[in-house]
C-alpha cells in the first residue's frame, strides 16, 4: 500500500474509533498520523478538493476527517506571543523566519491570520485577512484587506480576492463540497460566495455579488438560469428579476464574457508580487 493510501486508511480507522481517543496510547498514535496530513496540506501535496481532467471537482472526505480530528485531539491554549487568542490551532507562520518567507515569496502584511493546515502558494500577497483551516491559496493570488477564506475553500492561481470578500467554508456535513474559485478569477469587493459554489476559470464578479447554492445565476444574453456554478470567463454583476405581485428578487447576472477591457481593469499587478 502506498504511503498516502496508508495515511488515508489510518485516518478513516481513527475516525471510526474517535470515541476511543480518550485512551492516551491511541491518542498519541493518532496524533502522529493527523500531523502528517496537516503537513501535507500545508505543503500543497494534498487538497481537500481536487479537479479531475473532466473538470469535475471531487472532495476527499478523509482529509476533512483529519482536520476535524485535529480539533478533537488538541487542547485549547494561548496562541502566539500575546494573550489575545485562546484556541486549538496554531498560526501557520509560527516559527517562520525571514529566509522562509523570502524563499516562498510570500508577503504577509500585519493583521493577516492564517491557521495551521492552510496551503499558501508562492508569490501570494496576504493583506489583513483571515484564512481558515484546510484552505488552499494558489500561487500569485492576492487576498485583500478584511477578506475571509473559509474552512477548506479552494482558491486558484493568479486570483484577486478583493477587500471585504467572504469565501464560504465547510467542514460539516463531512461530504459537502467547499467553495471553489478556479484560476485567474477576480472577486469584487464585498462579494460573498458560499455553499459550495464553483466560480470557473477566468471569471470576474463585480462588487457586491452574492452567490449561494440557491441563487439564480441568469445569463442575460440567453436567459438561461444556472445554480451553483459560474461558467468560465463570465462577468457577473448583482441583478434582480420580477416575481409574483411585482416584487423583485435578487439574482446574479452574467452580462458578458471577459474581454480585454475587463481584463485591463482586473489584471494582476506584478509589482506587488516581487
Amino acid at each position: 500500500m502506498m504511503e498516502l493510501e496508508k495515511i488515508q486508511s489510518d485516518i478513516e480507522n481513527i475516525w471510526k474509533n474517535k470515541d476511543k481517543l480518550s485512551d492516551c496510547g491511541l491518542k498519541k498514535v493518532a496524533k502522529i498520523t493527523i500531523k502528517k496530513v496537516i503537513e501535507l496540506l500545508e505543503r500543497g501535496k494534498i487538497r481537500v478538493a481536487k479537479k479531475l481532467s473532466s473538470g469535475e471537482w471531487v472532495v476527499h472526505t478523509w482529509i476533512k476527517q483529519a482536520i476535524l480530528l485535529h480539533f478533537l485531539i488538541e487542547e485549547s491554549r494561548i496562541i502566539g506571543n500575546n494573550n489575545w487568542w485562546f484556541d486549538k490551532i496554531n498560526n501557520k507562520f509560527d516559527g517562520w523566519n525571514e529566509e522562509r518567507f523570502r524563499r516562498l515569496k510570500i508577503r504577509a502584511a500585519p493583521g493577516c491570520f492564517v491557521r495551521q493546515s492552510v496551503h499558501i502558494g508562492t508569490n501570494v500577497v496576504l493583506m489583513p485577512s483571515f484564512i481558515n483551516v484546510g484552505a488552499y491559496i494558489g500561487s500569485g493570488t492576492m487576498i485583500d484587506t478584511w477578506s475571509t477564506i473559509g474552512s477548506c475553500a479552494q482558491v486558484g492561481k493568479n486570483c484577486h480576492i478583493s477587500g471585504g470578500v467572504g469565501i464560504g467554508g465547510v467542514l460539516e456535513p463531512i461530504q459537502t463540497s467547499p467553495v471553489i474559485i478556479e484560476d485567474n478569477c477576480f472577486i469584487g469587493a464585498r462579494s460573498e460566495v458560499a455553499e459550495g459554489v464553483i466560480i470557473r476559470e477566468g471569471s470576474v464578479l463585480g462588487m457586491g455579488v452574492f452567490i449561494g447554492a440557491s441563487t439564480k445565476i441568469i445569463d442575460r444574453e440567453t436567459s438561461k438560469v444556472l445554480y451553483g456554478e459560474v461558467p468560465p470567463y463570465s462577468v457577473v454583476v448583482p441583478g434582480s428579476i420580477s416575481s409574483k405581485n411585482n416584487i423583485s428578487t435578487y439574482c446574479a447576472a452574467i452580462v458578458k464574457k471577459v474581454d480585454e477591457k475587463t481584463r485591463s481593469k482586473t489584471s494582476i499587478n506584478d509589482i506587488l508580487r516581487d
